[in-house]
This record gives C-alpha cells, structure tokens and sequence, in this order.
C-alpha cells in the first residue's frame, strides 16, 4: 500500500532577524541571507503491506511527523519518492482542514469536503458524525471557542466516518479525555479489522505495543530500527 523509496527532505533554517518580506527579498538578493541546511529525514525506506497497522516511534525531532506529511502529500521530499496505492485520510495537525469562524455544523461539511467526501454522503453520515463526536448543543457554535479536546472529537468523528484505505495518525489519540480516547481506540481497532492500513505516530508505548504489527524506529531523520512491534518497542525503552 505504502513504500517509501530513498526518501530525504531538506529544510532551510534562516538565522536573520528577518520581519517583513521586503528584507527577506534584499538580503536574498544581496547575497547576506545567512541560513542552515536540516535534513529531517535522511534516505528513508520501508514499505506497509495493505491492513497492516506499522507504528513510528522516536524522540521529538526524529522526523515522525515530517515522514507522515511527506507520505500524505502534503510535503514533497527533496530526494527520492513516495508510492501510494489507495485513498488517504491523515490526521495529523489538530483542526487543520477547519475554518474557525465557521461553526461545528458548517466545518463537518468544510472538512468532509477537503476529505473528498460528497455533499450528499455528509448529509447522510451527518447525525452518526455528531453523536460519535459527543459535542451534542456544541455543534452550532463556533469551532474558536472549542477545546482542544473537542475539536480532536470533531476532526475524529469526520474522518473515521468511513473506512479509508489508508489512515494517518499523529498523537490525535493522545488528545481528549480518557474516555473519548478508549472511544477512539475502539474505533481504530474496528478499522484495523476491516482491514484499514495504518500508519500510527505516538509516544505512548501501551498503544504502540496493543494496536501495531510492526515499528519503525526513526532516530534522527534516519530509520534505526524496523521490525515486530514488541521487539523494537522493549529496545526503544531499555
């Protein structure tokens, strides 16, 4: 479903005290931008067979959620390339895909849109929506006054409303309070089932060890270690 082929990505850091676009574009031209090349992942390989759940584990700045955004399009990498077979639906950036002004009702339609679900689908699915995400009243008020913890709930409750061939999650599970996040889990192990492939960031190693077939271990841009779940994950905590 997945293969990550030789993938690097390069960011360039600016160490100036740039404030305005104006002095980006003079010190570009003249020559004094002063910046850093950071490679967040360096020649990255793996592939994820379909149904497989793989999860990605490492310190913060390993290049988990860089790796996630580069397989789900949204970044593309420096050097090497990303094949995927099946639609994606990432989780990864809490509220991205919301307008805040725009209230719970409306941003189900707004984000289900951008998720390449139809109109007509959404109005259909709307009610199941609403009462997985618990928000009750709180769908007709502006998504600016959520919490995080609701807002996880909304973004959840549209994504999962279907059974992507792919799903991509970044720490949304780790988001909430204890019993939305065993609602969520629940849901996640009812996807894996139906043979859902998944890609699943989190710093929680329970969850790793209970919901994933394999790990891979990201250290520094770099994959250290790929293999069973239960054998990385006790290497990763000693």
């Amino acid at each position: 479903m997945i293969k990550v082929d030789h993938v690097s990505m390069e960011f360039k850091i600016a160490h100036d005290h740039i404030k305005s676009l104006k002095e980006y574009v003079v010190a570009m031209v003249s020559g004094k931008l002063k910046y850093e090349e950071f490679w967040a992942l360096k020649d990255v390989n793996f592939e994820v067979q379909k149904g497989e759940v793989v999860g990605i584990i490492g310190r913060n700045g390993a290049g988990k959620s860089t790796l996630l955004k580069v397989i789900s399009g949204i970044l593309r990498p420096t050097h090497g390339q990303v094949a995927v077979s099946g639609n994606i639906v990432p989780m990864l950036e809490l509220g991205s895909g919301f307008d805040t002004d725009l209230i719970g009702r409306e941003n189900i339609y707004l984000n289900g849109a951008i998720l390449g679900y139809s109109e007509e689908f959404l109005k259909d699915k709307y009610d199941e929506i609403v009462d997985f995400s618990e928000l009750g009243r709180f769908i007709d008020v502006p998504i600016r006054n959520y919490s995080s913890g609701m807002l996880m709930r909304l973004a959840f409750s549209i994504a999962t409303v279907v059974n992507p061939e792919i799903l991509i999650v970044d720490e949304i599970l780790a988001v909430g309070d204890v019993n939305f996040q065993e609602k969520s889990k629940a849901r996640m192990l009812e996807l894996m089932g139906g043979g859902t492939t998944v890609l699943f960031v989190s710093h929680g190693m329970d969850q790793i060890r209970e919901m994933c077939n394999r790990v891979v271990w990201m250290d520094g841009g770099k994959v250290k270690i790929i293999g069973e779940a239960q054998e990385v994950c006790d290497q990763y905590s000693i």
